[in-house]
This record gives structure tokens, C-alpha cells and sequence, in this order.
């Protein structure tokens, strides 16, 4: 992907609270879109390898929670967090992370990453198919900057960190904000 380009329409199972449910585990599926989650919205979008991964659960995820008000102030309007994982995997790890800021999606057949270009192979660590770590600015659906690790491939003997971050994203809306404001 590259800015610019737009992404691609993907349907996304999704399992939501619902106390009309009832009982211990009151939650429904509902279907999501692409649409639903970037259209009208500029938003960040980062996925990586796997909830409850070790860098994903304690520098990645964490990072984003963490920055999401100085995110908003700049111009964000939501932050998501997407894995090749189920929608009971994801709800799981956004519960046992304490998540109010960042949401989860979840892209369990691994579909909208595929369609992006970021779906990699990571038999080596047992895994099957996982995304390739990167993040996103997207504005009504569209890339405005992309930031993807180096070393795209499958089974990569390593996890690079860095090109994702949410350090690293501020400082491209720092900059952007401050191009746009001597315009």
C-alpha cells in the first residue's frame, strides 16, 4: 500500500456486547465494513503478528492506548488495532489490556490483509498465516501515510518494531499538522 491508494472493502466478523443476550457471555456477532470502521473519519490503523504477542502486548498496543488523547488533540478521530485473529481472540486480549482508547478488529481469515499486501507466512513461529507489522494514517478510507516494518517476507526469523510505532506516527502528524498550519 501506499498513499493514496484506497482500501479495500472487506466485511469483518465481529462478536459485540449485547445485554438483550443475556446469560454469562452476552455477546452477538455483527457484521462490519470496511466503510463502517474509515469512511468520514481519519483514523490510525495498526496491525501486527498476534494478541497476546510479546512487542504487540507490551510495546505496540500499550503505546497506542497510551498516546490516543495526544492523538485526538491532533486530529484523530479513532485508533484500530487489527490482527489475523478471531473476534473472541481480539475481544479477549482488548479486555485483558484494559483498552478504553484503541479499538480491536478482527480479520480472522486474514482477508483485508491479504488485500493490502501484508499477509505473510509465520509457520516458523507455529503461527500460519499472521499480518506483517505496520500502521496507517487513513482518511475517509483512503492512505494518507503508510509505515510499514522492513524485511517483508515469510518466516522472518525476526519481529522488527519501530517504522509502527506510535512515536513514530506522531511525529508524521506533528509534521503534517505543521505543514498544513503554514499553508
Amino acid at each position: 500500500m501506499q498513499a493514496g491508494a484506497k482500501l479495500p472493502e472487506v466485511t469483518f466478523r465481529t462478536r459485540v456486547r449485547d445485554e438483550s443476550v443475556g446469560g454469562p457471555n452476552p455477546f452477538r456477532w455483527q457484521d462490519m465494513t470496511t466503510a463502517d470502521y474509515f469512511d468520514g473519519k481519519r483514523v490510525i490503523l495498526f496491525s501486527l503478528p498476534g494478541a497476546f504477542t510479546p512487542t504487540c502486548s507490551t510495546y505496540q498496543l500499550p503505546g497506542f492506548e497510551k498516546m490516543a488523547a495526544e492523538f485526538a488533540e491532533k486530529g484523530i478521530d479513532a485508533i484500530y488495532c487489527m490482527s489475523v485473529n478471531d473476534s473472541f481472540v481480539m475481544n479477549k486480549w482488548a479486555q485483558d489490556q484494559g483498552l478504553e482508547n484503541v479499538s480491536v478488529i478482527p480479520d480472522g481469515s486474514g482477508e483485508f490483509t491479504r488485500k493490502v499486501g501484508m499477509l505473510v507466512a509465520k509457520d516458523n513461529l507455529g503461527f500460519g498465516m499472521r499480518s506483517w507489522r505496520y500502521a496507517a494514517i487513513i482518511n475517509n478510507g483512503v492512505v494518507e501515510a503508510w509505515f510499514e516494518e522492513p524485511g517483508l517476507s515469510d518466516n522472518h526469523g525476526e519481529d522488527p518494531y519501530g517504522e509502527s510505532s506510535p512515536e513514530n506516527l506522531m511525529k508524521y502528524v506533528d509534521e503534517k499538522n505543521a505543514a498544513v498550519a503554514a499553508e
